[in-house]
């Protein structure tokens, strides 16, 4: 590999990278509302000289570089999550920022950034006549992952017919190589109630009393679940609670609570459901405890509807794809660390739910995720462009 031309390319590119995610920083693009952010990627795609940039139906954007015959894929999603409360930013999130060495906004590291490098990794293979007749590579931007990580390959994979030999996601990795991550689901609990005027509360049920029971209960069980010794433990976490009554002087009828539930290895979604079915008060209240599933539109008006679970994946430190990520970055870097996400990427459809490999490396920082001020660094984007650049040449050289 001739990595010192590789490294020199993606230096090159520090400023273009720099503009076209400044760019995409500026469109707000939350879960089904990413039209715009995706005809922004596909006019990049089609400037650089991509063989194809197609939006399927679901609207993810499908990028082709080459013609061989293993497809290597380089996933980053498209979408953001909202900015929340405006006074803990110091900068306009859509407008951001950007200095000698750091770019800030909404998106910047989770993970409009990966997006980018995507794109130019490409790019820097077609420049320096790496593409070959051995392989093809698809740089993806898909959506709704905020919403439901993973449905968007489920579709992909299902409904496009694309499958590629491993995927590398673009997620931010804090510098290091990520092999895997725990899976999550999402679960709701229900009681019911009698309501009543509340200056009589003994004549009614309340639901809200109910839930408290069972609220502590959950906080318990999260102190008794698995770990596993690459993923870690397994974590529950009530996220959300609801009730109903006819006013603010009345005994609540009833009340949910949402449960986001993450899972390591040896979980399945039927051992974490029943495991809070058999909480006590749970049993006691005869609360129905279920899975949420998400059914909301793209910004197409598709619908794809799927169970809110998403499995915990890895794969081996030996694989031929992980070794290839690593050979790369070494090769120019330095010696990589090999790691795992805390949070959950699009790698539980991918890995997850079909067994195509997933190998992990972008820029930024999982800190950043989700935060207000969020940032990205400028190095990040030219190590990550050029790391892409490698990897399908060393792969295919196994």
């Amino acid at each position: 590999m001739k990595f010192a031309k590789i490294k020199q390319a993606a230096e090159g590119y520090r400023a273009d990278m720099t503009r076209f995610l400044r760019d995409l920083i500026a469109i707000p693009g939350e879960s089904g509302g990413e039209r715009d952010v995706i005809l922004r990627v596909q006019a990049e795609m089609e400037k650089l000289g991509f063989d194809r940039a197609e939006i399927d139906p679901m609207g993810n954007i499908l990028g082709y570089m080459g013609s061989g015959q293993t497809l290597i894929g380089f996933d980053g999603h498209t979408d953001t999550v909202g900015v929340g409360n405006r006074a803990n930013w110091a900068f306009d999130p859509y407008a951001g920022y950007e200095n000698d060495t750091e770019i800030g906004g909404r998106g910047s590291s989770d993970q409009l950034g990966g997006l980018v490098c995507g794109v130019y990794g490409a790019k820097i293979m077609k420049d320096l006549g790496l593409l070959s007749e051995r392989y093809a590579v698809l740089v993806t931007g898909t959506v709704q992952e905020e919403d439901c990580e993973g449905l968007c390959w489920q579709y992909i994979i299902e409904e496009d017919k694309v499958r590629p030999e491993f995927v590398v996601i673009t997620e931010p990795t804090d510098g290091g190589i990520y092999r895997g991550q725990r899976g999550r689901m999402e679960i709701r609990a229900d009681v019911s109630g009698v309501s009543c005027h509340g200056s009589a509360p003994e004549r009614g049920d309340n639901a809200i009393y109910k839930m408290a029971k069972i609220v502590n209960e959950v906080e318990g069980l999260g102190s008794r679940l698995q770990t596993d010794p690459f993923l870690g433990k397994a974590t529950l976490a009530v996220s959300e609670i609801f009730f109903t009554s006819p006013s603010r002087c009345a005994v609540a009828d009833s009340c949910a609570i949402s449960i986001d539930r993450r899972l390591t290895f040896g979980e399945t979604r039927e051992t974490a459901l029943e495991e809070i079915r058999a909480l006590p008060a749970v049993k006691k209240y005869n609360a129905n405890v279920s899975m949420y599933d998400y059914d909301r539109p793209g910004y197409k008006g598709l619908v794809f509807p799927t169970e809110c679970f998403f499995p915990a994946w890895a794969v081996p430190e030996d694989h031929a794809a992980v070794k290839a990520v690593a050979e790369a970055y070494r090769g120019m870097y330095g010696d990589p660390k090999v790691d795992k996400w805390t949070f959950s990427t699009n790698g539980v459809s991918i890995m997850g739910r079909f067994g195509i490999p997933c190998v992990g490396f972008g820029p930024g920082r999982e800190e950043e995720a989700h935060a207000p001020n969020e940032k990205t660094w400028k190095e990040d984007l030219v190590r990550c462009a050029a790391v892409y650049a490698a990897v399908p040449t060393l792969y295919c050289n196994r």
